[in-house]
């Protein structure tokens, strides 16, 4: 069994390509918290990386699963540059339940954050071709069932910016908003949301998205709304900016299980 959690689906196009090769399901972190998964003896968790650590959904729904102490447990980390503590943390989690990390390792992929910052995601692709082989080494060493940590140590890059002053001053850069004038409250960040964080202001002269407290910071709403109505720390969002996976369309988010 393979759990992803994806914001504009590299991480799910990658748990895609292991499973294919390793004849294993695919499901979120979300649907994979309400089922048993002691019976699976081979269990891989990919997710991103944000800020130089693991999504805080990925580290919450981690404390909530169930895996046999017996499974091969491996973690990919698909991301744009630095994994930082995003293994260290989850393995740490998995330790504290008994379960062992067998495997690590990371591939870069474009870094749909770039937005936030003024830069092209769409021009990273480049990444796709430049560590395809990379990708192909990892599924082997899984299916070989390797046991080897690359880019699973603690690093004080991930420790700093896990402190509560710096997630503070952190948090603001990438913290999507909705540009009322813009949005057409046409649901579909209401949709694909993985935290079930974005409602519909529907007032007697408007109608538009409204974003709460729990912000993953994913960016799926940024990326994927058809009026480039999200933006972020007030940016204009450009419609040529906004990137998501080759391998996966709007549909498949719609179409997931959390």
């Amino acid at each position: 069994m393979i759990l992803y959690f994806s914001g504009t689906g590299n991480c799910l196009s990658i748990a895609r390509q292991i499973a294919e090769n390793t004849s294993e399901q695919v499901m979120t972190f979300y649907e994979a918290t309400k089922l048993d998964l002691s019976r699976h003896s081979v269990v891989g968790l990919v997710y991103p990386s944000y800020y130089f650590n693991a999504p805080t959904p990925v580290v919450e729904l981690t404390k909530q699963l169930t895996i046999s102490p017996d499974a091969y447990v491996f973690i990919v980390v698909p991301c744009g540059a630095q994994t930082g503590n995003s293994v260290w943390s989850v393995e740490q989690i998995l330790k504290h339940k008994g379960i062992k990390v067998a495997y690590c390792n990371k591939i870069r992929v474009p870094d749909c954050s770039a937005i936030g910052f003024g830069r092209n995601p769409n021009d990273q692709k480049w990444k796709f071709n430049k560590y395809a082989q990379r990708l192909q080494t990892i599924i082997k060493d899984i299916k070989e069932r390797r046991h080897s940590k690359h880019f699973g140590a603690w690093g004080i890059a991930g420790w700093f910016c896990s402190l509560t002053w710096m997630k503070r001053y952190t948090k603001p850069l990438l913290q999507p908003q909705v540009n009322t004038r813009k949005c057409i409250g046409c649901n579909t960040c209401v949709s694909i949301c993985p935290q079930n964080n974005i409602s519909i202001a529907d007032l007697p002269q408007n109608k538009f998205a409204f974003i709460g407290d729990n912000c993953a910071q994913c960016l799926r709403c940024v990326h994927f709304c058809p009026k480039q109505a999200i933006e972020i720390a007030g940016k204009p969002t450009p419609k040529e900016h906004q990137y998501h996976n080759p391998d996966v369309k709007l549909k498949n988010l719609l179409e997931e299980k959390l």
